[in-house]
């Protein structure tokens, strides 16, 4: 679609939210399941989160960063 047609809608989303698409395609489950496995293991640290993924759940790094980051960020940052 050309440029000029694009709705605010349209836009790239940017971010860690970026990373979703993959993340549920590559490993297979909705980001919000992703989500609830980094919640129950809180109050983990942000690497502990990230480590917990990539270890148990095979997930690359830069998608579990982008996982933590996000499910902390939308829970206030604990």
């Amino acid at each position: 679609m050309p440029a000029h047609f694009m709705r605010m809608s349209d836009k790239t989303i940017k971010g860690p939210a970026s990373y979703f698409p993959s993340i549920e395609k590559t490993y297979g489950r909705p980001i919000s399941e992703w989500k609830a496995l980094v919640r129950a293991a809180l109050p983990a640290r942000h690497m502990e989160l990230v480590a917990m993924l990539k270890t148990q759940h095979g997930m690359g790094n830069g998608h579990a960063n982008a996982l933590v980051a996000h499910t902390l960020a939308e829970d206030g940052g604990r």
